[in-house]
């Protein structure tokens, strides 16, 4: 059994399913619309990149190709062993492992640090916050790059698979935090009905995963997501 650093907080889509999860990646687009919004706030042409529950490694590369240093940092070993060995012809990529909250790095460290997908729940994640302002240099900034389950479908499915889910709380933690926001209009685009229905199975409950392959006609699904970021 793969080794999880103590504390991190579980992550059941990518660690049960990596392959699937691996489908839901490449699904995501407009392609590197993401990264985009964030350049337009911070650049990180040249500078060292921490990418915070960073997987199997699927965006390190992309990154890597501006940046002058990018570590991975994730708390699943299997997964980090994934992003070691996807990531071995890239020299200015290492992949550590580490969680949030105590991050594997020394004190101003860091340009930049971004979090996919991995701080939904706003209130409990205090601690990973407090390591972004000991690991970024003075100009840096933070980025989280999160499901917006306010908007669409697909926030309705997320709320409906997670009943304590609140939007507003949310929201309000992370203005209380001090940090900006930007609607991120993305979509999924998949290969095949059947890679479809996978990655809806790993996301919503069985019930609504049903339902939302009912819903959904074709290959293609709206995917609202928020970009929330912090310079420091």
């Amino acid at each position: 059994m793969a080794r999880i650093v103590s504390g991190a907080v579980p992550s059941p889509n990518i660690w049960n399913t990596p392959q699937i999860y691996e489908l839901e990646n490449l699904a995501v687009g407009p392609a590197g619309a993401a990264e985009s919004a964030m350049r337009a706030v911070r650049p990180w042409d040249g500078a060292t990149v921490v990418e915070i529950g960073c997987g199997s490694g699927f965006h390190l590369s992309a990154l890597a190709a501006s940046a002058g240093r990018v570590v991975g940092v994730e708390p699943h070993g299997g997964l980090a062993a994934q992003a070691v060995a996807r990531c071995a012809s890239l020299p200015n990529v290492s992949v550590r492992t580490g969680t949030a909250q105590a991050l594997p790095l020394p004190d101003a460290s860091a340009d930049v640090a971004i979090a996919r997908w991995a701080y939904f729940f706003g209130p409990g994640c205090e601690p990973g916050l407090r390591e972004l302002g000991r690991v970024l240099r003075r100009g840096g900034a933070a980025f989280v790059v999160d499901v917006d389950a306010s908007r669409g479908a697909f926030g309705r499915w997320f709320r409906r698979s997670l009943p304590s889910y609140s939007p507003e709380a949310v929201e309000r933690f992370w203005s209380r935090q001090g940090w900006r926001r930007e609607d991120l209009d993305l979509r999924m685009t998949f290969r095949s009905r059947a890679d479809l229905a996978a990655v809806l199975r790993i996301e919503f409950t069985p019930e609504v995963a049903g339902e939302a392959l009912r819903e959904v006609e074709g290959l293609e699904i709206d995917y609202p997501n928020v970009l929330r970021w912090r310079e420091f």
